[in-house]
């Protein structure tokens, strides 16, 4: 089965349950699951969600939670979380202006027959049928992701980073733009000095230092390329770093102490010098990544924002709730709605 157009199950377990403030049930219609702020969210649409989730479980050959079990509570309070915050963002995008027209979903739904059904009426109507979908909850789905779409660049749009911000990044973070010394040398490692020393002794008298490390190192990483690892300043352990950078090209070490054990160093070319990266390198880099922290966080204080603005506002009906995950003096949490 193709994968899942808007992957609902994926939805349902991203969603942050947040306690929105359990309202009176009496004042939720007996076809309802939740009321945010005078909209209600039929227990049919819930269904239909859950409906949707549990062809995505069988799809991965997982098996859906059972009705009654923990799980199956667990996997539902997602489900009308998520619904809850769509319709929030609904009524938030009509504050913010967003409208979403018939022919931005009609664009959509084309982009998806084109990309998941190769824009083959059949196979698109077989395929979200297997789904769980009709073109029409399709639709309601596309227009949520784009008023979703609509809400995220309205609260990113005034997100600017000047060239100031990218060059102070930049000097600020030396470390992430340099590349330090290197050095190509091989090593051989043994558990004890005793050991240590008769290898020691043995390359001094001209022996094989590839064979001797195939025989006898530790090092399951180099051994069987004759000791041979490439060296950066800094990313070893202290005593075998100093011992790296410190001798001369060939000259072999007294056995060095490591945590690691016993190591016969050898150098085997000399110390590349380290560089750092120019800015003109890196600054379309930085620029992105500052840009892409900027919106992050001011899409998580909007989100927030929603979250205070409706606290209070959504009443849920019996067995529907959230819940209630605030804090007591204590530092506790309390459950219930």
């Amino acid at each position: 089965m193709k994968r899942s157009l808007l992957l609902a199950a994926a939805a349902l377990a991203a969603v942050t349950l947040v306690a929105a403030g359990c309202g009176d049930t009496d004042e939720v219609p007996a076809d309802a699951v939740a009321v945010v702020d005078g909209s209600s969210i039929t227990r049919a649409t819930l269904d239909d969600l859950l409906a949707r989730a549990k062809k995505s479980y069988t799809a991965q050959k997982r098996s859906f939670p059972k009705a009654g079990t923990s799980e199956y509570q667990s996997l539902q309070t997602q489900a009308v979380a998520y619904l809850v915050q769509r319709a929030e963002y609904a009524r938030e995008a009509d504050k913010l202006g967003i409208e979403v027209t018939d022919a931005q979903i009609a664009k959509k739904l084309e982009e998806v027959k084109k990309q998941y059904f190769e824009g083959n009426q059949a196979k698109f109507e077989k395929g979200i049928a297997e789904q769980g979908y009709t073109e029409a909850t399709l639709r309601e789905d596309l227009r949520a992701q784009l008023l979703t779409e609509g809400i995220y660049n309205e609260v990113t749009g005034d997100v600017k980073v000047t060239d100031a911000d990218v060059r102070a990044y930049y000097d600020k973070n030396p470390a992430t733009y340099t590349v330090p010394e290197s050095r190509d040398v091989r090593h051989i490692l043994v558990k004890t000095k005793t050991e240590a020393d008769r290898i020691h002794a043995q390359l001094v008298a001209g022996g094989d230092f590839a064979a001797l490390a195939k025989a006898s190192s530790l090092d399951p990483g180099s051994k069987d390329k004759g000791g041979e690892l490439k060296v950066v300043r800094g990313q070893t352990v202290a005593p075998f770093d100093k011992a790296a950078f410190s001798l001369d090209t060939n000259e072999l070490s007294e056995p060095v102490k490591t945590e690691f054990g016993y190591h016969i160093i050898q150098p085997v070319g000399s110390v590349k010098p380290g560089s750092v990266t120019p800015f003109a390198q890196v600054k379309d880099q930085i620029r992105t990544q500052l840009e892409s922290e900027k919106k992050n966080g001011a899409v998580n204080k909007w989100v927030a924002d929603v979250e205070k603005e409706y606290k209070g506002k959504v009443q849920y009906a019996a067995g529907f709730a959230p819940p209630d995950t605030s804090t007591t003096t204590d530092g506790s949490t309390t459950d219930g709605g």
